[in-house]
């Protein structure tokens, strides 16, 4: 059995009045045999000293990520902590934090898994994992997922890579243990009865283009040929050339991508077309799969967010917490009414459920689980929820 708190502040600064405001609203006296902190912040209360101000001042630890936007029920802002403890005699919790993993990355997760694993003392497989990765252009978001279901037998595994709301996203941080990092991989084990519950909203099937394209060359995220033609081709038959060359693509020229492995389509990102003629996704492109390219729009992302929720309102009733993580892009196109997916969760879910909600530089989450085993995806342009 989970016990859940939520804490926020909008002091970003001053380690004494953010450590006071989220102390006031925890009870302390109720925490369990473990805890565990997850956390959304701006990056300055990294850079201010305030993150480590509170990680001293509690008795367990806090992990998470930076990100543009954050909010628990009643609050959301860029600029703020948002904080949820878990607490329970029953389920354990034990952090992982990687070395460097710029190189040779999925070894490096996979040895401190096991690693960690081990340390645990449990024989059993965790229940789930939840990651938080860094925003590195250097590597494929995929990895970190591939390489966390390898290693771990399919254990359902749901996340987010950090951002933050500069132009180059150059304060983006993962933290743990009171520290902050740009190269390295923070995730929790949660050991116990743990069944999960996942739902993703991404792009309506109305808003993809009606000309399907087969992967026939590609490395990792970057995709070189569509139909045996330079990918380029693809977009100039669409009348899209000028489009995936500009910053355009990176907000409204999302992908459907199906793997035709019979598992759902995953949301994709096109960021930008090289001087040759091949292009930079921001998740892997195996060959051999199909992509739809589709059209992000305001109203898409506002309905397919309602859908979700009220999805999650049908299946909640067991669930102690929610944790929601929606792609910077979806964040993006809502423009002057970023604030909206958050209200919109707030509005129909915060009086009911504990949540935390933040943006997200790619997302983690199963797109199905038979039995105890997950097909894991990173996602981008779409909305992820765990119910936890």
């Amino acid at each position: 059995m989970l016990k859940v708190m939520t804490a926020y502040t909008l002091e970003i600064d001053d380690e004494e009045i953010a450590v006071e405001e989220l102390l006031s609203q925890l009870d302390l006296d109720e925490l369990k045999k473990n805890s565990i902190g997850i956390m959304s912040c701006h990056y300055e209360c990294l850079n201010s000293g305030v993150y480590e101000a509170v990680y001293e001042a509690l008795s367990f630890n806090i992990v998470g990520a930076t990100s543009s936007s954050q909010g628990v029920p009643g609050q959301n802002s860029p600029l703020m902590i948002a904080l949820t403890v878990i607490t329970s005699d029953d389920v354990e919790f034990a952090t992982m934090v990687t070395p460097n993993i710029v190189e040779n990355v999925s070894e490096v997760i996979e040895q401190t898994y096991l690693a960690t694993h081990q340390n645990s003392g449990r024989k059993e497989a965790p229940g789930l994992i939840l990651a938080f990765a860094p925003f590195l252009l250097s590597n494929c978001g995929d990895d970190y997922v591939n390489a966390l279901s390898r290693v771990s037998g399919d254990v359902p595994c749901f996340g987010t890579l950090s951002v933050d709301d500069t132009l180059d996203f150059a304060n983006c941080y993962v933290f743990a243990d009171g520290k902050a990092y740009k190269e390295e991989l923070v995730a929790v084990l949660l050991y116990g009865n743990i069944e999960p519950k996942f739902f993703i909203a991404n792009i309506s099937p109305n808003n993809t283009i009606n000309k399907t394209a087969l992967i026939t060359k590609s490395h990792k995220h970057l995709l070189m040929e569509i139909n045996d033609r330079p990918i380029i081709e693809y977009f100039e038959d669409l009348g899209l050339a000028k489009a995936v060359g500009s910053q355009y693509a990176m907000t409204s020229l999302p992908l459907l991508l199906d793997y035709n492995d019979g598992t759902p389509l995953v949301a994709k990102q096109f960021i930008k077309m090289n001087d040759d003629g091949s292009g930079i996704c921001a998740s892997e492109m195996p060959v051999g799969s199909t992509i739809y390219m589709a059209v992000a729009d305001k109203q898409d992302v506002i309905d397919s967010t309602i859908a979700t929720v009220e999805d999650i309102r049908a299946n909640m009733k067991d669930a102690s917490l929610m944790l929601a993580y929606t792609c910077v892009g979806r964040y993006m196109v809502l423009g002057a009414d970023s604030k909206m997916a958050v209200d919109i969760f707030d509005e129909r879910i915060g009086d009911e459920l504990p949540f935390l909600f933040a943006c997200s530089g790619g997302e983690m989450c199963p797109t199905q689980i038979e039995g105890k085993v997950a097909t894991n995806r990173f996602h981008n342009n779409s909305l992820v929820v765990c119910l936890i």
